[in-house]
């Protein structure tokens, strides 16, 4: 009987570890399947916690209907970033994700914005239309009907529209910046103030008013109402058919369990390809390279931090085959973690041990972002300490990656090919 302790509820080491041999690929993927149904189903929950926050917010506008419904999208994010495990390996879930986590998005696309922020872009020609200010479009020559803000002028019009993927019109941060606004603080210190933590003090500050009919500030109210409340049924609608994608019957687990080899395949390149590529590379090294608060994941709320974190989780979910619900009740099966142990019990153990040092430095990191200074201050240029607290992160995932992919050689997978990024293969063209 395998017995667990469980470290603050997310750092998971086990006892009894007698080798698994008897653990078949299918029973793995089997548990692979159950914890991305659990996931995307909380993600799912957590979704419509929001849509009911954000139709109160838009009923009846308040600072507090506005701070309750920064808070469901706060704790929606939690169960969405730990589902990133399963991206990259598995089609179905790559080709929807760009509706529900798209970024960094071209925010004056969607409404107003600082005048810092400039009037026009080379690189996009949707940059500032403001689609909440103006119910009759022109970009690029063309003219465009938004009189009506629904989920086809969202989907099909606006959505990365010319083939820009700066053009984010819906989703999670789409839903971010309506309820923050522009984060004008970059990396510099918190607005005089301004109380809470520092994510609270340094974040956007949208007023509750820009919802407000009778007492408009930013104008357009009723028209911003609409474009949240439309953004946020479409990412329930979006998170309710990945759910049955992954459910008896749907064709994600369908595809992971059909050909057990394939199914590792997924598995693996998803961990090693978050873990590096898109973590480590994109969303981590490349900013802190650029000392670039505009390459944060939340930037709007200054989550990053803790979107890091439970991506994170999310590995270690799929690794340890074992993913706590936001109920409290816990889905665990076989394991990978089990298989590798049938073959090398010592890469197990390393594997586990990569995974450990990479949530504790992204403990840190969550640590001091709560009670320190913002993710985005950390990467700002001359604060070697912050600096140093994002690159051990780093540094950690580039090291649970190599043994990764020394895993997928101990289960004979052949050649994976993982994601990758120029911030850290070649630096250099960075600033080219």
């Amino acid at each position: 009987m395998r017995k667990w302790l469980l470290t603050s509820g997310l750092g998971i080491a086990m006892f009894g570890m007698a080798a698994h041999a008897d653990v078949t690929p299918s029973a793995v993927l089997e548990t692979y399947a159950d914890i991305a149904l659990a996931e995307y189903e909380d993600a799912l929950s957590t979704a419509k916690t929001l849509q009911a926050a954000v139709q109160e917010l838009v009923a009846k506008p308040s600072a507090a209907s506005m701070a309750a419904a920064r808070k469901a999208w706060l704790d929606a994010r939690v169960p969405y970033q730990q589902t990133e495990a399963y991206r990259f390996g598995n089609p179905i879930v790559d080709d929807w994700e760009g509706r529900v986590n798209a970024w960094p998005l071209d925010e004056g696309l969607i409404d107003y914005v600082d005048a810092s922020y400039g009037t026009d872009s080379d690189a996009n020609a949707y940059y500032v239309v403001n689609v909440i200010a103006n119910r009759q479009l022109k970009v690029g020559g063309k003219s465009v009907d938004a009189g009506r803000i629904d989920a086809r002028l969202l989907r099909e019009v606006l959505h990365e529209a010319d083939g820009n993927e700066a053009n984010v019109a819906t989703g999670y941060h789409a839903i971010e910046f309506l309820l923050w606004g522009q984060d004008l603080n970059g990396t510099g210190p918190a607005p005089d103030g301004r109380r809470g933590t520092p994510q609270e003090r340094h974040a956007g500050n949208r007023p509750h008013t820009d919802y407000d009919v009778r007492h408009c500030t930013g104008g357009h109210c009723d028209r911003r109402g609409q474009y949240l409340q439309v953004a946020t049924d479409m990412l329930v609608s979006d998170l309710e058919e990945m759910v049955a994608n992954w459910k008896g019957g749907g064709e994600a687990r369908q595809t992971v369990q059909e050909d057990a080899q394939a199914g590792l395949v997924a598995m693996l390149t998803g961990l090693g390809s978050l873990s590096y590529g898109e973590l480590a590379g994109e969303r981590i090294k490349l900013g802190l390279m650029l000392h670039d608060p505009e390459e944060e994941h939340d930037c709007f709320s200054d989550n990053t931090h803790n979107s890091h974190f439970y991506n994170q989780v999310g590995m270690m979910n799929v690794y340890l085959g074992e993913y706590q619900r936001v109920d409290g009740t816990r889905v665990r099966g076989p394991s990978l973690s089990d298989l590798v142990r049938g073959r090398d019990p010592a890469l197990d153990q390393e594997m586990r041990a990569r995974l450990d040092e990479t949530l504790s430095a992204m403990r840190a990191m969550k640590n001091r972002a709560e009670q320190v200074e913002t993710y985005d201050q950390m990467i700002a240029q001359g604060n070697a300490e912050g600096n140093a607290v994002v690159q051990a992160v780093i540094d950690a995932l580039v090291a649970q990656t190599r043994s990764i992919e020394r895993v997928v050689t101990a289960l004979d997978l052949g050649r994976i090919q993982l994601e990758g990024s120029d911030s850290l293969d070649n630096p250099s063209a960075v600033f080219q």
